[in-house]
C-alpha cells in the first residue's frame, strides 16, 4: 500500500471516528468517578466495532447494506437522543447519591453505541470492496484510530466537566443529540 493510500485510510479513519470521539466526550461528562478501566473498555469496544464494520461491509457487500440502510439513521438518532436527553434532564434535576449515573462504558448501552457509531464504517467497507485495497490493514488502522479518539474524548470530556461543572452535561447532551440529528438528516436529505 502506497503512502498516499495510507494517508487516505488514516483520514477516513479520523472521519469515521469523529462520532466515537463525540460520544465519549458527551458520555464521559455523566460519569463522576471515571476509571481507566471504563475508558479502556469503551475505547476497545468502539475500536473493535470500527475495525470490524469495514471488514464486514467488504465481505457482505450489498446484502447487509440493503437491510440496514432503510433504518440505520433512525436507530442512531433514537439512541443518541435518548442518552443526550437523559444527560440534559439530569443537568436540571438534582440527584441523590443513590441515583445511578449514565455509564456508557458497560452493558447493552456500550454495545449499542459502538454499533451505532460504526454503521458508517460498514458503508465504507462496502466501497472498499470495489477498490484495490488491503482490507485487513485498513480495518486495523480504522480500529486503532477509533480507539485513540475514543480515549481522548473521555479525557477532554472529563477536563471540560471539571472546568464547567453541571453545565457541561447540557453541552454533552446537545452534542449527542446533534450527532443523532446529523445522522438522520444525512440520510433523509440525500
Amino acid at each position: 500500500m502506497s503512502v498516499p493510500d495510507l494517508l487516505s485510510i488514516f483520514l477516513i479513519a479520523i472521519s469515521l471516528s469523529a462520532d466515537c470521539f463525540a460520544v465519549a466526550l458527551g458520555g464521559s461528562i455523566s460519569i463522576k468517578n471515571l476509571r481507566y478501566i471504563q475508558i479502556f473498555r469503551t475505547a476497545l469496544v468502539f475500536g473493535a466495532a470500527q475495525a470490524f464494520m469495514p471488514l464486514a461491509g467488504w465481505l457482505l457487500g450489498h446484502t447487509v447494506i440493503d437491510y440496514i440502510a432503510d433504518y440505520d439513521h433512525w436507530v442512531v438518532f433514537g439512541l443518541l437522543s435518548i442518552v443526550g436527553g437523559k444527560m440534559i434532564w439530569e443537568a436540571f434535576h438534582e440527584q441523590d447519591e443513590r441515583t445511578k449515573e449514565a455509564d456508557i462504558s458497560r452493558g447493552i448501552l456500550l454495545v449499542t453505541l459502538a454499533i451505532a457509531t460504526s454503521i458508517d464504517a460498514l458503508a465504507v467497507g462496502l466501497s472498499f470492496a470495489f477498490m484495490q485495497i488491503n482490507i485487513l490493514l485498513s480495518s486495523l488502522i480504522i480500529g486503532i484510530v477509533a480507539f485513540l479518539l475514543t480515549a481522548s474524548g473521555f479525557y477532554f470530556g472529563q477536563k471540560a466537566g471539571e472546568f464547567l461543572g453541571q453545565r457541561i452535561r447540557i453541552f454533552g447532551g446537545i452534542i449527542l443529540i446533534g450527532i443523532g440529528i446529523r445522522a438522520l438528516l444525512s440520510h433523509l436529505l440525500i
